[in-house]
């Protein structure tokens, strides 16, 4: 895969775009997490803290990793205006998900992930990520399906970006997991004026206790 997903790239991306402000959390992270019990969650690539704030602001104490420095600041400070009932409950993590393991000994409630990009394949990430997952934890994967009509997002063309939801499922082992939710779904985004319709390969799995 290209190295184009490093940490300079990642650090141009994030400071070559002026702040927006807080976004909202993704659609699916609402629709798939919104009914879960509160515990520990990993968010893994977090951005700029839209899904890890929405998680903390529901009683989750949460661990948000990204590669990006600037990325990490810009999403601590949208936590901060929110407040210690927010930041306190969030602990921010620069690391390069190339590679990186999960803390070992404290198993997360939830794991999550949103279109993520690293320079290995994903798989060996998505590997990682289920071992963190505690026993009755859920393990949440949002992508780019590969048949996205419309897409727009720049990293799109590269390799190892899209995923299915069967390819992800096909990691686990089928006598430690149950599937809850593996397909795709659409989105609506507008950007410039411009909306476009994106489809999200979305895999939602429970560890059994």
């Amino acid at each position: 895969m290209s190295d184009e997903f490093d940490k300079p790239f990642w650090e141009e991306h994030y400071r070559g775009h002026a702040p927006a402000g807080a976004r909202q959390p993704n659609a699916q992270l609402v629709a798939e997490a919104g009914e879960l019990a509160p515990g520990r969650a990993l968010d893994a690539g977090c951005g700029e803290g839209a899904e890890a704030i929405w998680l903390a602001g529901r009683g989750w104490q949460v661990t948000a990793v990204d590669i990006s420095t600037a990325a990490l600041d810009r999403a601590a400070g949208h936590a901060r205006a929110l407040g210690d009932g927010i930041a306190g409950r969030i602990d921010w993590v620069q690391a390069d998900l190339t590679g990186w393991t999960p803390p070992s000994g404290e198993p997360f409630d939830l794991v999550c992930t949103h279109y993520v990009h690293t320079t290995e394949p994903p798989e060996a990430l998505f590997r990682r990520l289920a071992g963190a997952v505690a026993p009755g934890g859920t393990l949440l994967v949002v992508g780019h399906h590969p048949a996205a009509p419309g897409t727009t997002s720049p990293h799109s063309p590269a390799p190892g970006v899209h995923v299915t939801a069967e390819e992800v499922a096909a990691l686990l082992d089928p006598d430690r997991w149950d599937i809850v939710v593996a397909g795709a779904r659409t989105r609506t985004v507008s950007h410039g004026g411009r909306t476009s319709t994106l489809r999200d390969t979305v895999l939602r799995a429970r560890r059994r206790p």
